[in-house]
């Protein structure tokens, strides 16, 4: 199957959607291309608005069309969408209860050779603080589809990073599990728990089959739902390894793996172990660069799941 980025999948449902609900609106803040959203923009140009490159405005914008029964859509990179306009986040659309859907595009080391300014490794922490805004990251463009056609359902806020780049896909086409709020179980084993949400299930499920060449099995749950975090899924595969093992594109603080060790901690105790971007600026380059350079591979996650397991 042909990798396919998921913000290309977002604005492709949210245009099926749009034919026959004239409720939807899209907003970019001058990233309609970036962010996938050139043909909506060009089809439906009476629901769409473009706030130019001014973030606070857009969701700002975003929640008042909402308040007056739009299903509104803001599009713009993670790392402005979950910095500059965290206010406007926390209060015009989650404090205020809006069914404002904020789609942080380029997510994680996306634009990894711009640098510390363009990336977004802290906003799975801030987004997941704020009550009301739910978190979602999904790891493929086939899961990416059935997430947006289950929060088109709903009326309340909720944060989706996506990453820049086509991914593989993990799912098949037609035969996609999905349930809203509930992790998916890529594998199954009870050696170690696997843990990873977005690009990083892809290397947690090659790792899986790396470690499976080895006797070790390895459970993969797919965590496309930080918050809520499925807690019930995270202790039923906890309870049945020997370690977990967390994986993210994300800081190590306030993540899934901060998380996931509240819970494991709380209600299974187990050793967990959270792989994650460096507490520092990350190197320059691609993200598969980035990913290779800290073990955010399927080697490395391999290498990981051994140690744990000595």
């Amino acid at each position: 199957m042909a990798k396919t980025a998921n913000k290309q999948m977002i604005c492709e449902v949210l245009m099926e959607a749009a034919k026959t609900d004239k409720s939807i609106v899209a907003l970019c803040s001058d990233s309609r291309g970036s962010g996938s959203f050139t043909a909506f923009a060009d089809t439906y140009p009476e629901q769409f608005v473009e706030t130019g490159i001014a973030e606070q405005n857009l969701v700002s914008i975003a929640a008042g069309l909402a308040k007056c029964g739009k299903k509104a859509y803001a599009v713009s990179p993670a790392c402005f969408l979950s910095t500059r306009s965290y206010e406007q986040c926390k209060i015009d659309a989650a404090y205020s209860n809006t069914n404002v859907k904020l789609i942080g595009i380029s997510g994680g080391v996306s634009y990894g050779a711009l640098g510390m300014s363009h990336h977004s490794a802290q906003d799975i922490a801030a987004m997941s603080a704020i009550p009301n805004m739910r978190v979602y990251i999904p790891s493929d463009h086939l899961q990416t589809a059935e997430l947006i056609k289950a929060l088109l359902k709903d009326e309340k806020p909720a944060y989706i990073r996506v990453g820049r780049n086509a991914v593989d896909p993990i799912y098949e086409e037609g035969n996609v599990p999905f349930e809203m709020d509930k992790a998916t179980v890529v594998t199954k084993g009870e050696d170690i728990a696997i843990i990873a949400c977005g690009e990083m299930v892809k290397p947690a499920k090659d790792a899986a089959a790396i470690l499976a060449e080895e006797g070790i099995a390895a459970t993969v749950l797919d965590m496309y739902c930080v918050k809520p975090l499925d807690e019930k899924s995270v202790i039923e595969a906890a309870a049945h390894a020997r370690a977990v093992l967390t994986v993210e594109e994300h800081a190590p603080f306030g993540g899934l793996g901060s998380m996931v060790a509240q819970v494991v901690g709380r209600e299974c105790p187990r050793k967990v172990f959270n792989m994650s971007l460096p507490d520092a600026p990350v190197i320059t380059g691609t993200s598969k660069e980035v990913f290779d350079t800290y073990g955010l591979n399927a080697e490395g996650i391999a290498a990981k799941a051994r140690e744990l397991l000595r």
